[in-house]
């Protein structure tokens, strides 16, 4: 393997987003010296996010692809070596740590920290797409907030989707709940919160065909009974798509452990997996907030966590 092909790191960061940015911001300042391969979707799932107002330091608001922008060019500020492009395989069985990109190349890291982010499921409708931004949205507390008196609805049974629906209930008039079957698969205590909350609706039976709008914001929804075939239509201004995340793991499934819907086990109160050297941080390791702020949090842990091994091992 020719030295093109091949390069030694101390520091690996896989994936960007506010948990990879952060910790190249901490590993590069603790002279770390990080390199960062940035997934496909540089920046994670908030460049698909218009307005985010609940990141603290931005006063009037940001959108998500100008504030990834920033947290870039602070990492690359003290030295980041931001590379577009995906990590198709890891090697964590032997120190130090191989790590093979896309263009074939290997890299060696002494460590690495893990921050590939989970990827919203989504129907799969084109109507989604085009008003993905705009009124269509996988999230209630990063945009909620928008929709303030205003027709929502949330699709989904589960325990996301019910909370979701019990969250917007708070800030919205009224909220459908679409549900494809005649039940919902949520824990009793969110089905309950639920069925006693006067504003919102369930939709039994029922799946989504279409989101309408007018080009530019949605206004509705077309759905169908999944046993009558019937259509209803809705009139919403808000579409919350609650049907789960999968965590971007794949490449380090048989490595590292995973709880049962495939995201990485850390130690409690830490950002360390279960191979020493190895840190996780952001919504890969975390399905219950999916904050920029908290994926921002566990980045910084896992930069200092990784300067601490790195230094007691040396």
């Amino acid at each position: 393997m020719s030295s093109s092909e091949f390069e030694k790191v101390d520091c690996l960061i896989i994936g960007s987003g506010p948990a990879g940015y952060t910790a190249a911001i901490y590993a590069a300042r603790a002279d770390l010296k990080p390199v960062m391969y940035t997934g496909m979707q540089m920046g994670g799932q908030l460049t698909t996010t218009t307005e985010v107002d609940n990141f603290p330091g931005y006063p009037k608001g940001v959108t998500g692809p100008v504030m990834m922008e920033d947290l870039q060019h602070q990492a690359e500020r003290f030295g980041t070596d931001v590379r577009f492009g995906i990590i198709e395989k890891a090697d964590f069985q032997n120190r130090p740590f191989k790590a093979t990109t896309d263009s074939g190349k290997v890299i060696e890291a002494e460590t690495v920290i893990i921050a590939t982010g989970a990827t919203a499921q989504w129907l799969g409708l084109e109507s989604e797409k085009t008003y993905n931004g705009h009124g269509v949205s996988a999230c209630a507390t990063c945009d909620g907030f928008f929709y303030r008196g205003l027709d929502i609805a949330v699709v989904g049974g589960g325990d996301t989707a019910c909370e979701e629906a019990s969250y917007l209930a708070k800030l919205g008039r009224k909220v459908y709940m679409i549900v494809r079957r005649d039940e919902l698969r949520a824990s009793k205590a969110m089905q309950h919160r639920v069925m006693n909350t006067p504003n919102i609706e369930i939709i039994w039976n029922h799946v989504t065909e279409e989101i309408t709008g007018d080009g530019k914001v949605v206004t509705g929804a077309r759905l169908k009974n999944a046993k009558t075939g019937e259509i209803k239509n809705i009139e919403i201004q808000g579409f919350f798509v609650a049907i789960g995340h999968t965590p971007n793991t794949d490449i380090f499934k048989g490595q590292l452990d995973l709880d049962n819907q495939g995201y990485i086990k850390t130690v409690p109160g830490s950002t360390r997996t279960n191979i020493e050297g190895v840190f996780a941080a952001g919504d890969v390791q975390d399905h219950v907030f999916r904050q920029a702020v908290t994926a921002a949090g566990t980045g910084c842990m896992a930069a200092i966590e990784a300067e601490r091994w790195m230094g007691a091992k040396e």
